[in-house]
């Protein structure tokens, strides 16, 4: 059999099948080298070319195809055992394989744990310094529901000793529950009241009383709660005056000048006889105390009671060193010699010197002629204070009843 015999028989069908095939393979070959350039260049191009056209499909992370989304199992917490902290925290956690963490969680850094001197005892050279603690002695104040007037806390200095009279002679089988008389004037609840009893806070007529039970008369009963005087009368007032320049400290003017009635707008208020504690003259500005307690006003100016009135002095300047010295140790006036208890400079400016002075003495005129003495003649001279109760942010002219905290501390004050 000749050569194309061979060719064509049906034995050797198959090699003319796999000329063929291996002629469109290497057309397709050709052409994807004209298209993508020669040799392996054309290969990655040609699959990057396809990676780009499919659209930013995602990435095929096994050779089978994407792997199918699977949720990861919530993390189990545990309570919180006492007698057990580890429960706590990180600990019998499990991560999102489901393997649980038999590490304990790491306990957060203290704050301040990086400053230089942590750790170090109170004391030794190079310890931090402690920090002055902001706790209240107790976790409810009395008055601490007041809307108005100044919070002056707590007084320090204890009224009564405890032992003196038997608390059963306090009681009154008459009279009204402590707490309730408490709580009638506005210290706090009567609940808040039973437990300031409790904790030794009330003194009834001088005397501290821990007695839930006891009765008292509130015509007749002298209550302090820690220090602070409650006034049971509501027939009482207690205002603040910010006295102009050029008023007169009188109710009433016979010459027709602007006096301390024609600031009070309350048709109540100018029915009522009020005192005016501590007087000021016509050019001399501040607090003036208006109050229809005449034992109070009396206290307040009696000069065993020692009540000390702030001001503030402005003269010009410079002023020299020694002249406080000099107001502090006392000076001869043509009535005695005076002395101021306090003496601070608080501002200076090119001409003038703004200087606070505190002093118990009622004289007349006292501030400024002690000033004239050595001097320096006042310019302006303001009140601010009298004993407990400052001016504050008040409005010049104008007049604020006193808060039940304030007057609490007004009565104490002078022994009320």
């Amino acid at each position: 059999m000749t050569q194309a015999g061979r060719q064509g028989s049906p034995r050797n069908s198959s090699g003319r099948n796999n000329s063929g095939r291996n002629e469109s393979q290497d057309s397709g070959r050709s052409s994807a080298g004209r298209t993508g350039g020669s040799g392996f260049g054309a290969g990655r191009g040609g699959a990057s070319r396809a990676g780009g056209a499919s659209g930013g499909s995602k990435r095929s992370f096994s050779p089978g195809g994407e792997r199918p989304f699977k949720p990861s199992r919530p993390r189990e917490e545990r309570p919180f055992d006492p007698d057990n902290p580890t429960s706590a925290g990180g600990y019998g956690r499990r991560d999102d394989a489901g393997r649980q963490d038999a590490r304990p969680a790491k306990a957060p850094r203290k704050p301040g744990s990086n400053k230089p001197g942590f750790g170090k005892a109170p004391g030794t050279p190079g310890a931090l310094k402690p920090k002055a603690s902001n706790k209240k002695q107790y976790a409810s104040r009395a008055f601490g529901s007041e809307r108005f007037g100044q919070n002056l806390g707590p007084i320090r200095k204890p009224r009564g000793r405890r032992g003196e009279v038997a608390q059963s002679e306090q009681h009154d089988a008459d009279g009204v529950r402590l707490q309730k008389v408490m709580a009638q004037a506005g210290v706090a609840s009567r609940r808040v009241c039973e437990e300031m009893i409790e904790e030794g806070r009330v003194e009834v007529n001088g005397q501290l009383t821990t007695e839930l039970g006891m009765r008292v008369d509130p015509a007749t009963a002298v209550i302090h709660v820690d220090g602070i005087r409650i006034q049971l009368d509501d027939t009482m007032l207690y205002m603040v005056f910010n006295k102009p320049k050029g008023v007169v400290s009188t109710m009433e003017d016979p010459e027709g000048r602007p006096c301390i009635s024609d600031f009070l707008k309350s048709a109540k208020n100018k029915g009522e006889r009020l005192f005016h504690v501590g007087r000021l003259d016509v050019a001399t500005e501040g607090l003036l105390l208006l109050t229809n307690d005449g034992e109070l006003a009396n206290r307040l100016t009696h000069p065993s009671y020692e009540v000390p009135k702030t001001y503030l002095v402005q003269v010009r300047g410079p002023f020299p060193q020694g002249v406080g010295a000099q107001l502090k140790a006392g000076i001869e006036l043509e009535d005695g010699i005076a002395s101021v208890d306090s003496f601070k400079l608080v501002d200076s400016t090119p001409g003038h010197v703004l200087i606070e002075v505190v002093l118990h003495s009622g004289k007349n005129r006292i501030v400024r002629r002690l000033f004239e003495a050595v001097g320096f003649p006042v310019l302006r001279l303001v009140r601010v204070k009298i004993g407990p109760i400052g001016l504050g942010d008040q409005r010049q002219g104008s007049i604020r009843n006193l808060g039940k905290q304030e007057v609490g501390h007004l009565l104490a004050s002078v022994g009320l």
